[in-house]
C-alpha cells in the first residue's frame, strides 16, 4: 500500500492506494493518528484504495474516534463500490462523514 500525504490550509488529506490489510494496517495507524492532533480536517481519499479489511476498518474507526475527540473534521472521499460496501455491511456509512 501507497500512503501519500498532501496538506492545502488547515486539511491534512491522505491518499491510499492499493489494499488496506492486516500488513498495511499498521503502517497507516502510524502515520495517520499522530497528525489528527494538530490539524482542522482529515482527508481520507479512497480512489486508489481497491480493497479494505477489517485492520483496515480498526485503523479508520481509531481515526474517527480520536478525531471526534479532538473535534477534527474527518471526511472519508472518492470511495469505490466495493469499499463503499464494505462500510455498508460493517455499518461504517452510519457514522462516517463522504465527501466534504
Amino acid at each position: 500500500m501507497n500512503i501519500e500525504q498532501t496538506k492545502k490550509n488547515d486539511t491534512l488529506t491522505f491518499h491510499l492506494e492499493g489494499r488496506l490489510d492486516l500488513l498495511s494496517a499498521p503502517k497507516l495507524q502510524d502515520i495517520l493518528i499522530p497528525t489528527i492532533d494538530g490539524t482542522q480536517s482529515i482527508v481520507l481519499d479512497l480512489k486508489q484504495l481497491t480493497y479494505i479489511s477489517s485492520a483496515g476498518l480498526r485503523v479508520i474507526l481509531i481515526a474517527q474516534k480520536t478525531a471526534s475527540s479532538l473535534n477534527v473534521a474527518l471526511n472519508v472521499n472518492n470511495v469505490s463500490d466495493e469499499v463503499m460496501e464494505i462500510f455498508e455491511m460493517t455499518g461504517f456509512s452510519d457514522f462516517l462523514v463522504f465527501g466534504g
